[in-house]
């Protein structure tokens, strides 16, 4: 009898698992022929890292980041970054790197957002596009008091080092004696160097050095900081709005690193762009465009509530190196079913070691994202969301139009 009653509990389990397994939803695929559209389009990359070619005998670039990560101590690194990740090793078979130009060509890419200190030779300016470096302008005062782990030893040296080379280049020998001295001798005209150079955007890498929540000081708070009578912060958030709003004058995007960094010590909660909410509800910001890059993973669904913000946008840069393309299409669908014109496509083409360069990183994110708006776009023609024209219309407005139309180029 007892084993009459357990092999009737054995059945009605494995019933339960069958049925468990039947009525689970299948996994998403991708309309084959919205793919194969979806790959022929000449993609705007939002967001990138490339590093110039040099010569033999040459310094290395070095330029390609303020805060380059690849000294900072050993974490656990995401699966398909790994040296020995399936992804990668594809990448090195298929990229062909050495010219930066052809290596564009093989990712489907017209376009570069090129995130570089200086852009140098090598780089194209017709398919490499500059977005600058400004976090080193928040940070005049000695910093020694947020320095709280190697990781951020080392990030703030590199900054006070390019604020040197900020005020080099602006003809300043020394710290200004005050605020108002330091905005129009040295963040002003880096700003317009950095716009006369040909500039589209200032990038923050912020979230590696102080959480995201700025505040809005007073002037005279801002000043008393200065002359240290009052919190280094109150400083920071002043000279961040500053050049916010100087940003917006000169027709430049403010982006922000938006998710989970590299290193051990990254503080993943300071990098929720909900604290940044106070910025994009300010009337004396909303002639300034903010682009969330990486899409705040993962903060993701948070920030898709701040896309209805006018001035806010967001990419998936990143996500589509650390994320399968199943994964990945449910933050692009959340988003497109939302407000779609504020969309990005960027790769985050990065140079994390010698397996993987900027042009491998650069292969598997854009082969990720390709395949993940094929895979969202696909759910929303078979839930009758959207018809198979609109579906070709989003496409474009995320791998090209809504970045021509952000950053007015023709």
């Amino acid at each position: 009898m007892c084993s009459s009653i357990s092999s009737n509990k054995s059945a009605a389990l494995v019933a339960i698992l069958l049925l468990g397994a039947c009525s689970r939803a299948p996994l998403p695929s991708a309309d084959p022929d919205l793919l194969k559209e979806i790959e022929s389009i000449r993609a705007i990359d939002n967001h990138a890292h490339p590093v110039r070619p040099t010569a033999p005998g040459e310094v290395p670039d070095r330029d390609y980041d303020a805060l380059p990560v690849d000294h900072l101590e050993p974490q656990s690194d995401p699966v398909r970054l790994r040296s020995n990740s399936p992804e990668l090793a594809e990448a090195r078979r298929v990229i062909q790197g050495g010219d930066p130009g052809k290596v564009l060509d093989q990712l489907g890419i017209g376009i570069m957002l090129a995130n570089r200190v200086s852009m140098g030779p090598g780089l194209p300016r017709d398919r490499f596009l500059w977005v600058a470096y400004a976090d080193a302008l928040m940070y005049p005062l000695a910093n020694d008091s947020m320095i709280h782990n190697s990781d951020q030893k080392a990030f703030f040296a590199l900054e006070e080092k390019l604020l040197q080379r900020y005020y080099s280049e602006s003809g300043v020998a020394a710290r200004p004696d005050t605020l108002d001295a330091y905005l129009s001798s040295v963040v002003g005209p880096t700003l317009e160097r950095h716009k006369q150079g040909g500039a589209v955007a200032e990038k923050f890498e912020m979230a590696y050095l102080r959480p995201l929540d700025i505040g809005n000081p007073t002037k005279s708070e801002a000043e008393a900081a200065w002359s240290g009578r009052g919190p280094y912060k109150d400083l920071q958030d002043y000279i961040f709005r500053f050049i916010a709003v100087e940003c917006g004058r000169l027709g430049m995007a403010v982006h922000f690193h938006s998710d989970a960094g590299a290193g051990g010590y990254f503080n993943v909660s300071g990098g929720n762009p909900m604290l940044l909410e106070s910025l994009l509800d300010d009337p004396a910001l909303r002639h300034t465009n903010f682009v969330f890059l990486h899409g705040g993973w993962p903060f993701e669904h948070q920030l898709t509530a701040l896309l209805t913000k006018p001035n806010a946008y967001a990419d998936f840069s990143d996500q589509n190196l650390i994320l399968y393309p199943a994964e990945l299409a449910k933050t692009i669908r959340a988003w497109l079913e939302f407000v779609p014109e504020k969309v990005l496509f960027g790769t985050d083409a990065y140079p994390y070691s010698a397996e993987a360069g900027w042009e491998e990183t650069g292969y598997v994110a854009a082969k990720t994202s390709r395949e993940a708006l094929a895979i969202a776009l696909s759910g929303m023609l078979r839930d009758g969301e959207i018809t198979r024209p609109r579906a070709s219309e989003l496409a474009r407005m995320i791998m090209r139009d809504n970045a021509r139309a952000l950053y007015r180029l023709p």
